[in-house]
């Protein structure tokens, strides 16, 4: 029965689930693009290479890509490239490994919801856009 139902709305739910997984890409691209400067000043702080262009990688990443992918446009590809850019910020911004007590642990969290939404990306990469997207497959 589930089943039926999944399939029967399974555009929707992809529709859905490109919402989901893109409004925090979205939200906090702009946020990076109205906070340049600031923006820059996490980079450097994280030891990012070249912290202004680390900035408008991740400006064009979350901002550009995401909003390409809530639409549905190249979605495939675009997910597998999101999908990587988020790894290297698991790595570079979440080293837990690295770290002592309470900051550990936090960073752990984080480094671990990183993974998850690769696992959505990976997800969405193999599912396609659906028929609600510019790319309608």
């Amino acid at each position: 029965m589930i089943d039926r139902m999944i399939e029967r709305y399974r555009d929707v739910l992809i529709l859905v689930a490109r919402v989901l997984l893109t409004v925090l890409f979205v939200l906090s691209g702009f946020g990076k693009l109205t906070d340049y400067a600031g923006t820059v000043g996490y980079m450097a702080h994280v030891g990012a290479p070249l912290p202004s262009v680390a900035a408008v990688v991740a400006i064009v990443m979350e901002l550009l890509v995401g909003a390409a992918l809530l639409v549905g446009l190249r979605v495939r590809p675009l997910a597998l490239l999101l999908m990587l850019f988020v790894a290297g910020t698991a790595l570079l911004g979440h080293p837990f490994w690295s770290m002592e007590g309470a900051e550990r642990g936090l960073n752990q969290v984080q480094f671990l919801k990183n993974l998850s939404i690769m696992g959505g990306l990976l997800l969405l990469a193999v599912a396609g856009p659906g028929r609600y997207s510019l790319d309608r497959t």
